[in-house]
């Protein structure tokens, strides 16, 4: 009888115990924060010269990032373009940027260090590239350009590698034919006006700031790359086959171009990080691209042209893990 009632406690105490443990996990959920956690942290982003769209784009992403990332602190860092962009990336100097694809591609070809951690997030708007001249110049194609100051873009942009293959497919060397000067959009226009220039090389999205406010108070027209330039820059395989034909509308600047749309080449920009980023913290900053597309756009031009069904595209980059969860959330 004793032995019976023994069994009877200890039965009623261990189900005591049970409906404890299963009331203290209802509060324990009903408590706790649904879902995985907020990213939390510092991240940096590498942007460009302060008066390129890289740098404008990325002050106006910032203030996006903030609402959407509340605990997370963006920093901005100027650079000197895509080049030195990526290789911040590459070597963990910086956590997010943006990149011309021939860029990416000449870096991952390199075998540089930290090439194999690059992934991409968004492919983002087209750079045109936009070669500028006072009105009335004598240049009217990339070869008249021998002999003259040309503004080339520094070292580590993008700019720079551009500008150096379209000469090269134009037929002049460089270094030899030309004299380059390398400085970036930030100082170009006033190197032009000042009549310290000749001409100078620009790669940006439509229209690029520096350059519509030059057209505004200098006389200036953009000469035309046509079809057969960028024929044979392709023709040099690699890299370059991320130039493609394209062609600047009439109004992207009005004062400069009188009505005419100019032929010219374009190369994608894409939205990059490493494979070592949390996925969460890149899902979310990807969401918040293409979610503030029409309000930056409003404000820089280019970024309406981030387009969610070209997005997914980041060749030659594959996409990172975060941005992939991203896509798979909102697709149809």
């Amino acid at each position: 009888m004793l032995q019976a009632l023994s069994r009877i406690g200890r039965r009623r105490a261990f189900q005591a115990c049970a409906a404890l443990v299963v009331v203290l996990g209802l509060l324990l959920w009903w408590l706790l924060p649904l879902g995985p956690s907020e990213p939390t942290g510092t991240l940096t982003f590498s942007t460009g010269v302060r008066s390129g769209v890289y740098q404008r784009y990325g002050e106006r992403l910032r203030g996006d990032l903030a609402k959407d990332l509340p605990q997370v602190s963006i920093r901005l860092q100027t650079s000197e373009g895509s080049q030195q962009n990526i290789a911040r990336v590459a070597s963990g100097k910086a956590d997010f940027t943006i990149a011309t694809t021939d860029a990416l591609a000449t870096y991952l070809s390199s075998g540089k260090p930290g090439a194999d951690l690059l992934r991409g997030c968004v492919r983002l708007y087209d750079d045109y590239i936009q070669l500028v001249v006072p009105r009335d110049s004598g240049i009217r194609k990339v070869s008249d350009l021998r002999g003259k100051r040309v503004g080339v873009g520094q070292r580590g942009s993008g700019v720079r590698l551009v500008a150096d293959r379209v000469l090269a497919a134009a037929g002049l060397d460089p270094e030899d034919d030309v004299t380059p000067v390398p400085s970036g959009i930030d100082t170009m226009p006033e190197q032009l006006e000042d009549e310290r220039l000749d001409a100078f090389f620009w790669s940006g999205g439509l229209p690029t700031t520096a350059v519509q406010e030059l057209a505004g108070r200098f006389p200036i027209r953009l000469v035309p790359l046509e079809a057969r330039l960028v024929e044979r820059l392709q023709a040099t395989g690699g890299s370059a086959r991320y130039y493609r034909s394209a062609v600047m509308p009439a109004d992207a600047y009005r004062n400069a171009q009188q009505g005419q749309a100019v032929p010219t080449v374009a190369v994608s920009n894409v939205l990059v990080t490493t494979k070592h980023s949390d996925p969460a913290l890149t899902e979310a900053f990807t969401r918040t691209v293409i979610d503030s597309r029409d309000r930056i756009g409003s404000e820089v031009h280019a970024a309406q042209l981030v387009d969610l069904r070209t997005a997914i595209y980041t060749d030659p980059l594959p996409l990172h893990e975060g941005a992939s969860r991203y896509y798979r959330s909102v697709k149809p």
